[in-house]
């Protein structure tokens, strides 16, 4: 009886000896599996999606370059990783690109310019730079008047979305004629004409992509074409946007006398002064002078509830 006793006890006491093994060979193993890298055939890449072929404003970019695929995939890994800009980008783009592309069409303008207005402004028709420019083409106020648009205490037309379109339109127009490329119109609109053709003479070149340029201006181009390529192709660098900014229809209202009080104007179309400054950021003051044989037009929201 005894024995029997014994021989059961020592039994048990294998059984638990050899559990015991058991779960910290399986506790140790799985620590291990957890701590240890996936094998490298399952980690995903850092690097960035790249086209085998590309074009701005219906000019081959010659991707077969060293220099020129390097740099275009500089600026594609630069936008790809710099998440709050690139997302905030893609929700404004139908909203403002619905304003700039009837316009580009209309002035003849190839479509891929609206990508200007990106790299320019981020499309915020608020956005003023450390050197003055203003809008959402970043136009200096001289420039700004220069190509027509009207630059004063009262009213600065470089924030009115659609007027400063055209008057980018005017100058890439100007710039096209001059140089017969529209990738070279592209990057005078940072340089300046006068700084491209210099450069071209010194360096005896009549191709952006053979052009030396300054590092803001040389990347200029390289950056139109990476916010092209990720807002064509979102989803190749991950970005997966559900809620775009939606496009804001107004009523134009057509002015020909002054405004004393512009909140005044604002409640009798009831909306608020705050609003009233969002769809017209031009009207730079509190009150609006108008001038003999002169006429504004000031945006209304029609869906006023929005925004009370």
């Amino acid at each position: 009886m005894k024995r029997n006793i014994l021989l059961a006890f020592l039994t048990i006491l294998v059984l638990l000896n050899s559990a015991a093994i058991g779960y910290y060979v399986y506790h140790d193993q799985k620590e291990h599996e957890e701590n240890e890298e996936p094998p490298f055939h399952l980690m995903k890449s850092s690097d960035v999606d790249f086209p085998t072929t590309f074009s701005l404003a219906g000019e081959e970019v010659p991707l077969e370059r060293i220099d020129v695929a390097e740099a275009f995939k500089k600026e594609l890994i630069v936008n790809t990783y710099l998440h709050s800009h690139t997302i905030q980008v893609l929700k404004n783009a139908p909203r403002y690109f619905h304003i700039i592309e009837p316009i580009l069409k209309a002035e003849g303008v190839p479509n891929d310019f609206k990508y200007l207005a990106v790299i320019e402004s981020s499309l915020n028709p608020l956005a003023v730079s450390y050197a003055g420019a203003a809008g959402i083409w970043q136009l200096m106020s001289a420039t700004a008047k220069e190509l027509g648009l009207e630059v004063t205490n009262d009213v600065d037309e470089r924030y009115h979305v659609e007027k400063a379109t055209r008057a980018a339109c005017t100058y890439l127009k100007k710039a096209y004629q001059k140089f017969g490329s529209w990738t070279l119109a592209a990057a005078s609109y940072n340089g300046g004409m006068n700084m491209l053709t210099r450069q071209m003479d010194r360096q005896k070149e009549k191709n952006f992509y053979d052009l030396l340029l300054g590092e803001e201006t040389g990347r200029y181009v390289y950056r139109m074409l990476a916010l092209k390529q990720i807002m064509e192709e979102p989803h190749l660098y991950d970005f997966y946007v559900d809620h775009l900014y939606p496009v804001e229809p107004t009523t134009q209202v057509k002015i020909t006398k002054n405004i004393k009080d512009l909140a005044d104007f604002a409640q009798e179309h009831g909306i608020s002064y705050k609003t009233l400054k969002r769809f017209n950021p031009w009207l730079r003051q509190t009150s609006l002078k108008v001038g003999k044989h002169k006429t504004y037009y000031i945006a209304i929201p029609e869906n006023k509830q929005a925004y009370k």
